[in-house]
């Protein structure tokens, strides 16, 4: 027990103490991790073997995060993503394998090791690149999209790879056993582990219908049974049962998964999806969210103290050219695809960059690779460091990324973020104003779709936490793409006095019954929306002058109710006002050129006098009454 304590001790105390200083120089906490994994590790020597145990617990982070990342899409959401999930990341795969391929071949290796080389390499790091676009704020841009679908593509083809490797090894050697039966003999040693499998020895089709069953039950369960489990957990009132709820849901999906011989991370994202809709997904996210941040920690720092730097040492230059290789092969097919389909500027550098390493399951497949005979433990071995190398190199990647971001021309055209989800309130424009709306919608419970045409808005959006799509809002592809046909209301908070007005008669014309809710920057602006179809129109300044105000005459002698009756008074007086000289207005002209207006509106002033006098009589009548009474 002590030495469990002792080695936790040294875990947390190495990413209490790197991660803040490598997030403070800018490196990001991914590299953190890993540098605290290499200074406990080879150069102080604190941890030894057991981290390579530890570094299996730690992989259950990976399947969290796909976990959570699969309740922010909705089927339909992963439906649309399927060209990239099919054209992008399978060719992504394949053009890799057989580019890793060759260059193996070239350098001495036969077929079947070649291969398996290849089909290491053309995995890149889910945990690493997930978790530093997160924290960049990138996962909702084109090019975080599309670096998404690539790594999802490639945990399925894991199931595959682990598949088409065993058919790869070596011509077995027999061995006659003493009870007169043969055993297979190959090079390599198992984990000495036995696996429970609910597929070993079942014909093709039992595998099959068996792996299909573990799908449908894992959406049924999702679809029929969170509810009324939900429902009994809660009658415990016991903070948390949610929690151990949350874990078992991933980890039962994943001990199915891995049963049936599927990835568990792919099972518990499947998972994910399928509770994407479900009323209790903000309840998982905030369950599972530390656990998932202190295991993909945790794994990082095993990746660093995992590296061999004895056999570095001995062969420094062999392997860091390696290493450079691997990602510049890779860099530049990754660099051909975002141009084959499209992706530009920032977004085109930040796919290329993002994707350019070896991932955390290149471990799994050597490992599988040396137990089948593929791979010798020799050369294993120098695969086993190329990839933690191309994972430590992969935050220097994103560093170059933000280099490049900032070099490029503010005048650069960005393209629009492609719309992916739809909502029940469409909120275009995101600055002071539509924030606070925003949030209040949310708060409640409804869904939101945020436009906005200022990138760094955008993206200070994103680093909160808050889900928001760059592009102008004015664009009809935009707004369709973003559920105008079925929202029930639009707000218009942009600056653009022109450009909002432009928006409320598309809007009004496309969809009768919508209600629009806009922004108005003064009187005349308000008159213009009114023409244009918006339902209510909010002055920007208007209810902040109220309530100071309310406050002033408080401060004058008044009592609160009797501040607050004037104030009520001259908003009611005002609404009216707004509505007759609407009809009053001319567009294109000044108001004090408009006669009638001008008479009309000395007309209402005078008016707002008389309100509030017949208020103030009432106020004594009632108050009479009372003492007559």
């Amino acid at each position: 027990m002590e030495g469990f304590l002792f080695q936790a001790t040294i875990y947390l105390g190495a990413a209490v103490i790197a991660v803040p200083l490598a997030s403070r120089l800018g490196l990001g906490s991914v590299l953190g991790y890993l540098l605290a994994g290499i200074v406990i590790g080879p150069v102080f020597g604190l941890v030894g073997t057991e981290s390579q145990d530890i570094q299996h617990f730690a992989e259950f982070g990976v399947v969290v995060m796909l976990f959570l990342i699969g309740l922010e899409l909705e089927p339909r959401a992963l439906w649309d993503m399927r060209q990239r999930l099919i054209g992008l990341g399978g060719l992504q795969v394949v053009v890799t394998t057989f580019v890793i391929m060759s260059g193996a071949l070239l350098l001495g290796q036969n077929f079947a090791v070649a291969l398996a080389i290849g089909l290491i390499f053309a995995l890149s790091s889910t945990a690493i690149v997930l978790q530093t676009l997160t924290e960049k704020g990138l996962v909702q841009t084109s090019g975080g999209r599309s670096v998404f679908s690539v790594l999802l593509t490639q945990d399925i083809a894991v199931i595959p790879m682990l598949a088409l490797l065993p058919l790869l090894a070596a011509p077995a050697v027999m061995r006659l056993l003493p009870n007169g039966s043969v055993e297979r003999v190959v090079e390599g040693h198992g984990d000495g582990h036995a696996t429970l499998s609910l597929v070993e020895g079942l014909p093709g089709w039992g595998v099959t219908l068996v792996t299909l069953g573990a799908v449908v039950a894992v959406v049924l369960a999702g679809t029929f049974l969170t509810r009324p489990v939900f429902r009994y957990i809660h009658h415990a009132r016991l903070r948390e049962m949610y929690t151990a709820l949350a874990l078992l849901m991933v980890v039962a999906t994943a001990v199915l998964m891995s049963m049936v011989g599927l990835s568990p991370a792919l099972g518990t994202f499947l998972a994910g999806v399928v509770l994407a809709n479900s009323e209790f997904r903000h309840e998982l996210e905030s369950d599972l969210e530390p656990f998932k941040g202190l295991l993909l920690g945790l794994f990082f720092i095993t990746v660093g103290a995992g590296i061999d730097f004895n056999l570095l040492f001995a062969e420094p230059v062999n392997l860091f050219a390696l290493t450079l290789g691997v990602i510049v092969a890779k860099g530049l097919i990754l660099y051909g695809l975002a141009v084959m389909f499209k992706l530009r500027g920032k977004e085109r550098w930040l796919f290329t960059l993002s994707l350019a390493q070896a991932g955390e399951f290149g471990f799994v497949l050597i490992s599988f690779s040396v137990q089948q005979g593929v791979l010798s433990p020799g050369l294993s071995g120098r695969l086993l460091l190329i990839v933690a190398l191309s994972m430590l190199i992969t935050p220097l990647l994103f560093i170059l990324y933000d280099v490049v971001s900032r070099r490029m021309t503010e005048t650069e055209e960005l393209d629009d973020d492609e719309v992916d989800e739809q909502g029940t309130v469409i909120i275009a424009g995101i600055g002071r104003f539509g924030q606070i709306v925003n949030r209040l919608v949310q708060s409640a419970g409804f869904s939101t779709v945020v436009i906005d045409s200022n990138m760094s808005t955008v993206q200070m959006m994103r680093t909160f936490g808050f889900r928001g799509y760059f592009g102008d809002p004015t664009r009809p592809d935009l707004l369709n793409a973003a559920g105008l046909e079925s929202a029930k209301v639009l707000v218009v908070a942009i600056d653009d006095k022109a450009s909002a007005v432009t928006l409320v008669s598309y809007a009004r014309k496309t969809r009768p019954d919508l209600h629009i809710i806009a922004r108005a920057r003064d009187r005349v602006h308000v008159y213009e929306l009114f023409n244009a179809g918006a339902d209510d129109i909010v002055r920007e300044m208007f209810d902040s002058s109220l309530r100071a105000g309310r406050y002033v005459l408080e401060n004058l002698g008044l009592t609160e109710f009797e501040a607050a009756e004037a104030e009520e008074t001259f908003y009611d007086h005002d609404r009216k006002a707004l509505r007759e000289l609407a009809e009053l207005w001319q567009p294109g002209v000044p108001v004090a050129d408009i006669p009638g207006y001008v008479a009309r509106a000395r007309e209402l002033n005078n008016d707002l006098e008389t309100a509030f006098a017949i208020r103030q009589q009432a106020k004594e009548n009632e108050a009479k009454d009372g003492t007559d009474g």
